[in-house]
C-alpha cells in the first residue's frame, strides 16, 4: 500500500467512525467466545499437560507452566502460606496459640531459649517501728528523724514518701490540710532512712515537725525532689532477670492408603480434610502444652537422645487472685479482680481473660452496672471475645475448654498480649513422606512439624485466677 492509498483509507475511516467501531467490537466478542467452552467454562488458549520423563521426571507440553500444573507435577515446589491457613482452623478452641501466631514469632537459634524480663522497683512498704514525735530542730529549721521499714532499700536521698492515714497540715502548722503527711528523704544507710516532714505540724513553736506514726503504717514512695543547684541524682539501676524455656518439637502425621484415595466415597472426604482435622488436633495439644507444660529435658533410652518439653505460661505468671469456690461472683469482687489485673504492673489497659466453663458461667450470672459493663462483642486475632469494661481497663473474656479438660473449670488466667512472646526454632512446616519408594507402606503420608515455646516477658502483667 502506497502513501496515496493509505491516505484514502484514513479518510474513509474518519468518515465512517461508527462502522469501524462496530467492526472492532464484533471482533472482540468473537475472540472472547472462542475462550469459553460449550458448558460455559473458560478454556485456556493453550492448556498444557504433564508427561513423564525418562527418569520419572515431570515435563510440561502443549502449554506454559501454570500454578495448577506445578502443584500437580511437584506439590512441594510452591510454598503455601502455612500460618495463614493454620490461624483459620477453629481459632476459638486454641486462643493462646492463635494470639501467639498473630503477634509474630522470634527465631530461636536452639531448642533452649534464654530470655530476660525486667521487674519494677517496689513503691510501697510499711513501718516496722513506731515513730516518736520529733520537734527538736537538728537540721536547719526543720527536725529530722530515722525511720525503719520493711524495705528500706527502695528509698534513696531526694525521694518523697507519702504516709497514708496520717494527716498533713497547712502552712500555719495547726490546721489539717486534708492531705496525707509527706516526708522527704535526706539519707539512707544501715541504720535506717533519715527523713524530714514536708507538711508537718508545728509543735512547741517548731515548724514542720514529725508527728508520731504507728508501726505497720503504709508508706508510698513518690517522686524525687531536687534543689535548684542539684546537677546529679542518686543512681537508678535495674537488672533484668534471666529465665529459660525449652522448645518442644510438635509433630503430627497423616496417612492415606492408595486404595482409600482411589475408592468411591459417599461424601467428599479427601486428604485435605484429614490434614485440617490433624492440624486442629495438633493445635489443641500445643495449647495444653503452652498453658500447663513443664519445662524438662528427658533422656529417651530407646531413641538414645534427649526429648525437650516446653514450660507453660500458667507457671510463669507473676500474680495470683483468689475467688471463693462455689459462690456467686459479685460486682465488688470483679472490681477487685480488675484492680489486681491492671494495677501495679505497668501493663497495657486491654488484657485477655481465659477460663474454664465454671468460672465463665459465674461471670455470666453477674448483674452488671455502670461501674462494670459487659455484653459488647469484640473480634481480635480472629477470635470473638466478650468485653468487660471498668475504670481500670478492659478484659476480653473467652471460654477455654482446655481448663475443663485438665480439671480446672473454676480457674482462669489474665494475659497481657503485649508481653506474650513466641519463640520458634522450627517454623510450622509440612513434608511429604515417600513411604512407597522406601518400601514401608503403600500410602500417601504427610508430616507436620513445629518446634516452639511461649514465654511471658513481664510476669507481673499476667495473673492466675485461683478457686479456693
Amino acid at each position: 500500500m502506497n502513501i496515496k492509498h493509505f491516505t484514502l483509507a484514513m479518510r474513509w475511516m474518519r468518515s465512517h467512525k461508527k462502522l469501524v467501531l462496530f467492526v472492532i467490537v464484533m471482533i472482540l466478542i468473537a475472540i472472547l467466545a472462542s475462550c469459553i467452552g460449550g458448558d460455559g467454562s473458560t478454556a485456556t488458549l493453550a492448556a498444557g499437560m504433564i508427561v513423564a520423563g525418562v527418569e520419572d521426571g515431570k515435563h510440561v507440553v502443549d502449554g506454559p507452566l501454570t500454578t495448577e500444573l506445578s502443584n500437580e507435577g511437584s506439590p512441594d515446589l510452591l510454598l503455601n502460606e502455612i500460618d495463614q491457613q493454620i490461624v483459620k482452623i477453629r481459632p476459638m478452641s486454641t486462643p493462646i496459640d492463635q494470639i501467639s501466631r498473630f503477634g509474630g514469632s522470634k527465631h530461636a537459634g536452639s531448642m533452649v531459649v534464654d530470655y530476660y524480663s525486667v521487674d519494677t522497683k517496689p513503691t510501697k512498704t510499711a513501718l516496722t517501728d513506731d515513730v516518736e514525735e520529733a520537734s527538736t530542730a537538728t537540721s536547719g529549721s526543720s527536725p529530722v528523724t530515722v525511720i525503719h521499714t520493711d524495705n528500706d532499700e527502695i528509698f534513696d536521698p531526694t525521694d518523697t514518701i507519702l504516709v497514708q492515714n496520717n494527716p498533713g497540715y497547712e502552712n500555719d502548722g495547726t490546721t489539717e490540710s486534708g492531705q496525707d503527711l509527706m516526708l522527704y528523704v535526706l539519707d539512707r544507710d544501715q541504720n535506717g532512712v533519715t527523713v524530714m516532714a514536708v507538711n508537718g505540724p508545728t509543735i512547741k513553736g517548731v515548724p514542720n515537725c514529725i508527728p508520731g506514726i504507728l508501726s505497720g503504717n503504709p508508706l508510698v514512695r513518690m517522686g524525687r525532689a531536687a534543689s535548684e543547684l542539684d546537677v546529679q541524682s542518686p543512681q537508678f539501676e535495674s537488672l533484668p532477670r534471666k529465665s529459660r524455656n525449652l522448645c518442644q518439637i510438635f509433630k503430627m502425621q497423616v496417612e492415606q492408603s492408595t486404595l482409600q484415595r482411589l475408592a468411591n466415597k459417599e461424601v467428599g472426604w479427601t486428604m485435605s480434610d484429614q490434614e485440617e482435622a490433624a492440624v486442629y488436633d495438633m493445635r489443641l495439644g500445643m495449647e495444653k502444652s503452652f498453658l500447663f507444660g513443664s519445662a524438662r529435658q528427658l533422656w529417651d533410652n530407646n531413641k538414645k537422645e534427649y526429648i525437650y518439653f516446653t514450660g507453660g505460661i500458667w507457671n510463669q505468671a507473676g500474680k495470683d487472685f483468689n475467688v471463693e469456690a462455689s459462690t456467686d461472683l459479685t460486682v465488688d469482687k470483679i472490681v477487685s479482680l480488675m484492680r489486681a489485673a491492671f494495677t501495679g504492673n505497668s501493663g497495657s489497659k486491654r488484657k485477655i481473660l481465659i477460663g474454664g466453663s465454671g468460672l465463665l458461667s459465674r461471670f455470666s450470672k453477674l448483674d452488671y452496672n455502670r461501674v462494670i459493663t459487659a455484653g459488647q462483642h469484640v473480634s481480635k486475632w480472629g477470635i470473638d471475645f466478650t468485653e468487660l469494661r471498668s475504670k481500670f481497663g478492659c478484659l476480653y473474656l473467652l471460654l477455654s475448654e482446655v481448663f475443663d479438660e485438665v480439671g480446672m473449670s473454676e480457674y482462669g488466667m489474665v494475659i497481657d498480649p503485649e508481653y506474650l512472646q513466641k519463640y520458634t526454632h522450627i517454623p510450622f512446616s509440612t513434608e511429604q513422606l515417600n513411604l512407597k519408594k522406601s518400601g514401608v507402606r503403600n500410602v500417601d503420608a504427610l508430616v507436620m512439624t513445629e518446634a516452639s515455646c511461649l514465654v511471658l516477658r513481664y510476669p507481673k502483667a499476667h495473673m492466675r485466677i485461683l478457686s479456693r
